[in-house]
């Protein structure tokens, strides 16, 4: 730290060029995250100081969040869950398991989840010291609804379904494990950290919520394909006594008890989380999940000119191609200015078609990747 201030300019100016080291998302078809709405931004600056650890003294803020649960609540079909706006998808996934752990009260539990599951869950089993098994994938990379069955032993406490996998953005039988859960009394989490902003608004109907009976918890955040302001994750819950069990007590706050992970938490995040809710409506964000598919399925159309094809079909924007020498096609797609990325099991290319990618984009980007699959 200087022992003098530096001039308002001065610093402005060493902002700017280090902002201009970072990546345009332009360029980014490797990301889940996106440019916010402009109202998610302008709602960010207007409860900049806000903070939700201590609720009593942000009446309004704390309404707004309350809000915001209510209307995840209800775009998966429970408008009364229960829970909180989270830093998150992994934040959200520590919590749930958090919850179940702690309302199940076992010596040495364990959840199953998909060997597709976020690595978050690895945080999971090292923060809670719950044992995380791994279920195998059928060929479409979904998980194996048998092989968790054979995981299945007297220490399981849960299991996790994946509604858009961040490697193949594929949707878990929820439905399947949804039965699985009800007939074995185990708690189910949904992880659709990603998914939560486009399942509900694609033309196929994909039954992932809780509108099934042994879905216990949900993960979704805004701060991804909601268009909002990082960082934002959504937590919810069917049954409120799991927040319940989350509670420690806060004598010296405005409040009794907290039931966060995080104490001093952005009120601003949730604003913005409201406001890009409630400025794009239903109709917002199926206007916004058309078009992330029509560049999909546009660069797939593109691509299979060139002999390319994909692992499988895109269920979601996201789109994972075979091609040959991953890591030198990859290699030299970041020298023509482009990040993606890859998958572990299929070692293949992964690209994320998000918002701010245009059919200029996609055109340009379909040229370089075909021209250096073609020629090397």
């Amino acid at each position: 730290m200087n022992t003098h201030g530096t001039d308002e300019k001065t610093v402005e100016s060493i902002l700017s060029e280090l902002k201009g080291r970072d990546t345009p998302y332009e360029c980014i078809l490797s990301s889940m995250c996106t440019y916010p709405h402009p109202i998610a931004a302008k709602a960010h600056r207007q409860f900049i100081e806000a903070n939700l650890g201590d609720p009593g003294l942000f009446a309004g803020t704390a309404w707004i969040e309350r809000e915001v649960v209510r209307m995840l609540g209800g775009l998966y079909n429970n408008p009364d869950a229960h829970g909180y706006i989270t830093t998150g998808g992994t934040e959200s996934n520590i919590q749930a398991i958090h919850a179940i752990r702690n309302a199940r009260n076992m010596r040495e539990p364990n959840i199953i989840v998909p060997a597709s599951a976020h690595f978050s869950f690895d945080k999971v089993a090292d923060i809670l010291r719950v044992e995380v098994k791994k279920a195998d994938l059928t060929h479409e990379l979904m998980v194996d609804i048998s092989s968790v069955e054979d995981l299945i032993d007297d220490n399981t406490i849960g299991i996790v379904g994946i509604a858009g996998t961040t490697e193949f953005g594929q949707i878990d039988p929820i439905k399947n494990l949804s039965d699985l859960a009800m007939a074995s009394n185990l708690f189910l989490h949904v992880d659709a950290a990603f998914g939560g902003f486009v399942i509900p608004f694609l033309q196929e109907n994909y039954e992932f919520d809780f509108t099934l009976p042994g879905v216990t918890s949900m993960a979704a955040d805004p701060h991804k394909m909601g268009f909002s302001i990082i960082p934002a994750g959504g937590l919810l819950f069917r049954d409120p006594s799991y927040m319940d069990g989350l509670s420690v007590d806060t004598p010296y706050l405005s409040v009794t008890a907290q039931q966060t992970l995080s104490g001093t938490r952005s009120g601003a995040s949730v604003a913005a989380a409201y406001a890009v809710l409630k400025h794009l409506g239903r109709e917002g964000y199926e206007r916004i999940v058309r078009r992330c598919m029509e560049l999909t399925r546009g660069l797939l159309e593109r691509v299979r000119e060139a002999g390319i094809e994909p692992v499988i079909e895109p269920v979601m924007n996201v789109l994972v191609l075979d091609v040959p020498d991953v890591d030198l096609v990859r290699s030299k797609l970041k020298d023509r200015g482009w990040i993606v990325s890859i998958t572990r099991d299929p070692y293949a290319l992964r690209l994320v078609i998000m918002p701010h990618l245009t059919h200029e984009n996609m055109n340009l980007f379909a040229d370089d990747l075909c021209n250096i699959v073609s020629h090397g």
